[in-house]
């Protein structure tokens, strides 16, 4: 499955800190619990990696 296919499956996004310093995305499904733990310095890049593809989103949606 790529970026741009579409699928019918639903999931639940959980982001948050753990106990042990680290920074939680956690994604559940009806079949499937994904945890998946990053370092702070990670986080902040995944952040900019998000925040840079909202722009881009927008301004792609502002051509059309």
């Amino acid at each position: 499955m790529g970026i741009n296919k579409e699928s019918d499956i639903s999931a639940s996004l959980q982001i948050g800190p753990t106990d042990q310093g680290m920074v939680r995305i956690y994604v559940e499904t009806d079949t499937q619990e994904l945890p998946f733990d990053f370092e702070p310095d990670e986080a902040d890049e995944i952040a900019e990696e998000l925040m840079a593809a909202a722009r881009t989103a927008r301004a792609q949606a502002k051509k059309r």
